[in-house]
């Protein structure tokens, strides 16, 4: 009787070691990369649980059983980047060190030089080299015309997390990329381009021109009604925005002399369009370059701290508007 039980005993222990072997060592190739994060205060069990769950690991309940051998493993808070079908030893050795996955935000507004700033602060990763890969044409947007390469106001606003070996030219493909989602989902068609006299690429323009004049979403569908009232009427934009765009400044007041600057950016010495988008469109400004309000404003102010403008028809409203911001320390 002791022999049987005995022998069931090694059995089962045999049982076990080898369903722990299979589980710890994984069968076959690592799988797709999958990016765990890991919230300041989470528990190791947690941790493993969501492990199980993106098919890094086979079993938590194994994971758990190799702390007995390998001691309870300490994460710091943060994004990890791993694959399917790891290996024990390959997840304990990615989550004891620090996070491997970096993150950068890309806001509305920003130009691609201030992009490829943020992109400097990553490692492996620099301004110069994301910039030269961004003026090469390496990477094109459906929405670019032929004959340029530049992606100006083409990327997408939002936070994306850069994995390691992750290159610039992927990390570029997958902003473009994003614009393009965050575009089509904001109604930028060539259908809704053409209703207004348009290609996409110009109404893209609009909407960047919407993005650094509008400050504030409920202003953006009057500013880009304004301005597509203004290049109907032939009348020059007169936009701060472009003006400054052309200086390399984000902001600031427009002098006399800054309104004679000769470049194609002016828009107060230049009717129409600049050449391109001056900045990245958030998905409102898209949203209202695409479907601007019925209105015959020709003018607007900023009139309020909290950012709001008021429009006007005429020139004679226009200065009413003004008056009101300088009683208000905004002109």
């Amino acid at each position: 009787m002791l022999a049987v039980l005995a022998a069931t005993v090694v059995v089962l222990a045999m049982a076990v070691t080898a369903w722990y072997q299979l589980e710890s060592h994984a069968l076959g190739p690592a799988g797709a990369q999958v990016v765990v994060h890991v919230a300041p205060g989470e528990s190791i069990n947690a941790v493993v649980s969501t492990l199980a769950d993106d098919k890094v690991i086979g079993s938590a309940l194994a994971f758990k059983v190799s702390d007995v051998v390998h001691g309870t493993l300490s994460v710091s808070p943060g994004d990890y980047a791993l694959h399917e079908n790891e290996t024990f030893g390959q997840v304990r050795a990615i989550l004891g060190r620090a996070p491997n996955v970096y993150a950068i935000t890309v806001e509305p507004g920003y130009v691609v030089r201030e992009v490829a700033e943020r992109v400097d602060a990553l490692p492996g990763h620099g301004s110069a080299s994301f910039a030269q890969v961004a003026a090469s044409g390496t990477v094109r947007s459906s929405f670019l015309p032929a004959g340029t390469d530049n992606v100006e106001g083409l990327l997408g606003s939002g936070n994306y997390l850069v994995v390691p070996g992750e290159t610039d030219t992927s990390l570029l493909r997958t902003m473009v990329q994003r614009f393009e989602s965050q575009a089509a989902a904001a109604g930028v068609t060539a259908a809704a381009a053409s209703a207004l006299g348009m290609t996409p690429y110009q109404l893209i323009t609009v909407a960047s021109i919407v993005e650094k004049e509008g400050y504030i979403i409920k202003n953006m569908p009057d500013v880009a009604r304004v301005i597509y009232n203004r290049l109907a009427s032939g009348t020059a934009l007169q936009m701060d925005s472009t003006v400054l765009y052309s200086l390399g400044q984000d902001g600031g007041p427009v002098t006399p002399a800054d309104e004679q600057l000769p470049s194609p950016y002016n828009t107060y010495l230049n009717k129409g369009l600049p050449p391109t988008p001056i900045c990245v469109p958030s998905p409102s400004a898209l949203a209202a370059a695409a479907h601007p309000p019925a209105g015959g404003w020709l003018f607007f102010e900023l009139v309020d701290k909290d950012g709001t403008e008021a429009f006007a028809d005429t020139y004679a409203e226009q200065l009413v508007n003004e008056q009101l911001a300088q009683s208000r320390g905004l002109g």
